[in-house]
C-alpha cells in the first residue's frame, strides 16, 4: 500500500522541522528563557497569521461546497482557529497587546502573502497543503516540548496547548482531508507544503537568537 501523502510531504521536510525544533524561539519556549518581549511580539505576529489561516480554511470549504461532508469538516477545523484566536486573545489581554492594530513583520507577510495567493487561485487540495505543515509542525513541536517538567516554565500553557490530543486532532484530520482532496495533484501539493515549511521556519526565526 502507497504511504499517504500527508506522510510523504512531512518526511520531505523534517530537516525544515528540526530546524524549527532547534531555532533560539523554540529552544527557548522549551526551558522557559524566551525574552518575554519576544513572546509578546510573537503572539501579535500569530494573532495576525491565524487570521488569514482562517480565511484559507473559508475559501477551501467554498470550494468544497459540493461536497457537504468535507465542507462540514471544513468548518469544524475552522473552529479549532476560533478556539486558538481565544487563546491568542488571552495572551493579548495579560500582555496588554491590541491586536486590532498588529502591524505585521516580514515574515508574518511572507507567510499570509503566500497562504492568500494560494487560498484565492488554487484548488482546494493545494490550499490544504500550503495549510497543513503549520498544524501538524505545531502538534510534532508540543508533543517533544511537553518532556520534562514545565509546572515552572512561564510558557507552559503554550507547550500544553500544542500538546494536547485535541490539537493533534485537528492536524490529524486536516491530514485526512489533505490525501484526500490532493490525491490527483501531488506535485503542486509538494511545493506548496514545502513553501509553508520554509515560511514557519522563517516566522520563528523572526522572534529569536
Amino acid at each position: 500500500m502507497a504511504e499517504p501523502l500527508h506522510r510523504v510531504l512531512w518526511a520531505r521536510n523534517a530537516g525544515l522541522a528540526d530546524a524549527c525544533l532547534r531555532s533560539p524561539f523554540v529552544r527557548g519556549l522549551a526551558d522557559g528563557s524566551l525574552d518575554p518581549e519576544a513572546f509578546r511580539r510573537y503572539v501579535a505576529q500569530d494573532a495576525f497569521f491565524l487570521g488569514a489561516f482562517f480565511s484559507a480554511y473559508a475559501l477551501a470549504a467554498a470550494r468544497t461546497a459540493d461536497r457537504m461532508e468535507v465542507a462540514r469538516r471544513m468548518h469544524a477545523l475552522m473552529q479549532g482557529v476560533l478556539d486558538e484566536l481565544e487563546l491568542h486573545g488571552a495572551y493579548a489581554e495579560r500582555l496588554d497587546i491590541d491586536l486590532d492594530r498588529v502591524e505585521p513583520n516580514a515574515a508574518a507577510k511572507g507567510y499570509t502573502d503566500f497562504l492568500a495567493r494560494t487560498a484565492w487561485h488554487a484548488e482546494a487540495g493545494e490550499i490544504l497543503a500550503a495549510m497543513t505543515p503549520c498544524m501538524r509542525l505545531y502538534a510534532w513541536l508540543g508533543r517533544r516540548l511537553e518532556a520534562g517538567d514545565h509546572t515552572q516554565n512561564p510558557y507552559r500553557d503554550w507547550i500544553e496547548t500544542y500538546a494536547s490530543p485535541d490539537f493533534e486532532g485537528l492536524a490529524a484530520e486536516l491530514e485526512r482531508l489533505l490525501d484526500d482532496l490532493a490525491a490527483d495533484l501531488p506535485e503542486r501539493a509538494s511545493e506548496a507544503y514545502a513553501e509553508a515549511m520554509r515560511h514557519e521556519l522563517a516566522f520563528f526565526e523572526a522572534f529569536g537568537g
